[in-house]
């Protein structure tokens, strides 16, 4: 009968543990909302604006003989933004798109700065270069894509882009 005694004992210590566990959270979620409970109520003009808000009927249904006039729908023009002239100047330029290929050489690009790599392409003349670095070009040595591949970019900055790179590698 001792061990039931002390099993029926253990059993009623962990009970009232659990128990007092319990009323300790019970109590402190209590006071939990009573502090805040005064910060948004139901009862208030913003909460109800909200609640009105969000439960709006997205349309309105009308028996057949009712008539309402439905809205003019409005059209927005959009004003065009102006053309900005060259935001970049060539360095700039370099060094946002073209650094990647004429810095390392990728695609068969020519080194920026490595004469001998520039010396034929030179003789070919700036227009030519330029009509290369806006259109694009495929050779044997490889391949420039239109505007470097960034064609946000204007003509006249990729124009200024191919002077800079010329000018350091003659």
């Amino acid at each position: 009968m001792s061990r039931d005694q002390k099993f029926f004992d253990m059993y009623s210590l962990i009970i009232g543990v659990l128990v007092v566990f319990a009323l300790g959270i019970f109590v402190l979620a209590t006071k939990m909302s009573d502090r805040t409970q005064g910060v948004y109520k139901r009862d208030t003009a913003e909460y109800q604006a909200a609640v009105a808000e969000r439960i709006r009927p997205v349309g309105a249904v009308y028996m057949p003989g009712e008539e309402r006039e439905a809205p003019v729908p409005v059209a927005e023009t959009i004003a065009e933004p102006e053309p900005v002239a060259a935001a970049m100047t060539g360095p700039q330029v370099y060094n946002m798109a073209c650094n990647a290929c004429h810095g390392t050489g990728a695609a068969g690009a020519p080194i920026l700065g490595n004469v001998d790599q520039w010396t034929d392409r030179i003789a070919q003349g700036i227009d030519v270069l330029r009509k290369h670095a806006i259109e694009g070009f495929a050779g044997s040595a490889g391949v420039m894509p239109p505007k470097g591949g960034f064609v946000n970019l204007s003509d006249a900055e990729v124009s200024d882009a191919v002077d800079y790179m010329v000018e350091e590698s003659s």
